[in-house]
């Protein structure tokens, strides 16, 4: 694929910490080939998640916030990788590694708009009508929230953990490619996480990023025991 106003990501476009990479995301495309289906999403909303040790504020809704294990090791690797991991036993979502080699961080991909494929990612999300449905459910809701996302664009944990989406190189049958904007779009919006409990939810990280009014982006709400930070 290729589209005016974008171009092929570089690790070097990567290399900076999430919170510096995330709002770079947006407006970007990630593009997926999954059993011969290619799915192309434009990045609407997006999140920050630092690991231990990176950048000046501790990260305590990381996943790499303790360190490395057998299920972040991806974080820390290779900026580019896709960190595919699963959420509640059911939803796999899928970050983009920043960072140098060995320092651990990822923006998680919350919401986008489908691009291309849109039948394929249909079918993936919510099968084939049912008998006497005439018409299928809001495009805008395809990609709405990260479990979406990743199930449109078909990646699976753990088969599509550690993908690289610089080379595009294929990965256990899948191929996935990250496309920037030329220019960086400006006009941006910033807030706490969704649905992030406890300090790591709170405007103290105002580390999600999202196109302001465009109606793929998900509903925000506060996580359990975050909400905004009341000063007296």
């Amino acid at each position: 694929m290729r589209q005016a106003g974008l171009r092929r990501a570089k690790r070097s476009d990567l290399l900076g910490l999430p919170v510096e990479v995330a709002p770079r995301l947006l407006g970007g495309i990630v593009h997926t080939v999954v059993e011969g289906a290619g799915v192309s999403v434009r990045l609407t909303e997006v999140e920050a998640y630092h690991g231990q040790g990176t950048g000046d504020i501790v990260d305590p809704g990381s996943h790499a916030r303790m360190g490395r294990t057998a299920r972040n090791a991806t974080m820390w690797g290779e900026p580019g990788h896709l960190y595919v991991y699963l959420s509640h036993g059911i939803h796999s979502c899928v970050n983009v590694v920043c960072g140098p080699e060995g320092v651990a961080g990822g923006v998680l991909l919350r919401a986008g708009e489908i691009v291309e494929g849109k039948d394929a990612a249909a079918q993936r999300r919510w099968g084939a009508l049912a008998p006497g449905r005439s018409t299928a459910r809001p495009d805008r809701d395809l990609a709405r929230g990260p479990g979406r996302l990743g199930e449109a664009i078909g990646l699976r944990y753990p088969l599509d953990n550690g993908i690289d989406a610089v080379t595009g190189d294929p990965w256990h049958g899948a191929e996935a490619r990250l496309w920037l904007r030329d220019e960086p779009l400006t006009d941006i919006a910033t807030g706490p996480r969704v649905g992030v409990a406890g300090a790591a939810g709170t405007d103290a990280f105002p580390w999600r990023f999202w196109i302001p009014g465009d109606p793929t982006v998900s509903p925000f709400r506060w996580g359990r025991g975050a909400g905004p930070i009341v000063l007296n």
